[in-house]
């Protein structure tokens, strides 16, 4: 398939789905559901947590955090994307191309932050509910947000600067469907091995040490269920279950989509609509695990029911 000229020598051209040109403008229905439902449900979570006082605690403060995050995002990415699929607007100038690079890692990294500190939160509510309210403030949650937005800033600063350096030396053409790390740096001339070093030690520090600490805080979760009655059991794990699913559905499909577009064994279409949809599945289901899972919202949602006239079935 062609691909128009740039008319600006700095721009960019992005492809969409290499080997799926003809399919992507119906591709784009699902996509823009997704987005749509994602949009809606974050936008949802953030106003009724905002609206209800009884919802103004720690746990619920991280959900916010986490919307705030799925929602900047997938519109970093999503409408463009989507008018690439259905318009065939394939160009993207130097700034938004260089925006999209800069935050879409480091939003994923803020992400991961934020569900290392539910998972600290889960933590401290079942194993040590005593010193729970004392430990974790809003003023100390606040703090544990600006930290993870720090830490996704600093990592992710140095890596673009690296790549924005770089000279292009072939047509600017990125088999993408948006402005990726590595798939801009395929473009760049010169020994690009210490950007991609940096950018897969980055990853590997930022999932690995995110997920053994999670991994470490529901260990010693379940050590302390163990020792409970059934019953006392039953609710922390439903909590915990939400959390874990949630984190999951993060770090495995991205993990997927980061590592195996550095090998030949994957086709490039398949590891490509997997990028995509890491950007809109998790934003698009985090809202219903974790807000519909709640008591708290799902009591806030049957009183709203109420009001509305509509009566619940029991």
């Amino acid at each position: 398939m062609s691909y128009p000229n740039c008319s600006n020598p700095s721009s960019f051209i992005l492809t969409g789905i290499p080997g799926l040109e003809d399919a992507q403008f119906w591709i784009a229905f699902p996509f823009c559901t997704m987005y749509f439902m994602a949009v809606l449900g974050n936008i949802t979570l953030l106003l009724l947590i905002r609206r209800d006082p009884s919802l103004h605690l720690p746990m619920f403060y991280l959900l916010s955090m986490l919307a705030a995050v799925d929602l900047v995002l997938t519109t970093s990415t999503m409408p463009k994307l989507l008018s690439i699929f259905w318009f065939q607007s394939h160009e993207i100038n130097f700034e938004g191309c260089v925006a999209q690079m800069f935050f879409t890692p480091s939003l994923f990294t803020v992400e991961s932050g934020v569900l290392l500190t539910m998972a600290c939160d889960r933590y401290l509510a079942i194993c040590k509910p005593r010193h729970y309210s004392a430990i974790l403030t809003g003023p100390t949650t606040a703090k544990l947000g600006l930290a993870a937005v720090v830490c996704g800033t600093a990592i992710v600063t140095p890596l673009t600067c690296m790549v924005t350096s770089l000279s292009s030396c072939s047509p600017r053409v990125t088999h993408h469907s948006y402005c990726q790390h590595m798939s801009v740096l395929k473009l760049a001339c010169g020994d690009t091995q210490p950007n991609s070093i940096c950018g897969i030690t980055a990853a590997t520090l930022v999932v690995g040490l995110g997920s053994i600490l999670i991994a470490a805080s529901y260990i010693l979760i379940l050590r302390i269920i163990g020792l409970s009655s059934r019953e006392a059991c039953l609710k922390p794990l439903s909590t915990c279950g939400s959390h874990i699913g949630v984190t999951l559905l993060f770090y495995i499909p991205g993990l997927f989509s980061f590592y195996t577009q550095r090998g030949q064994s994957i086709p490039a279409h398949l590891h490509i609509l997997m990028a995509d949809l890491c950007l809109l599945v998790p934003p698009m289901l985090n809202p219903f695990i974790h807000g519909m899972r709640t008591r708290a919202i799902q009591e806030w949602m049957l009183r709203l029911l109420w009001q509305k006239g509509i009566k619940p079935r029991s």
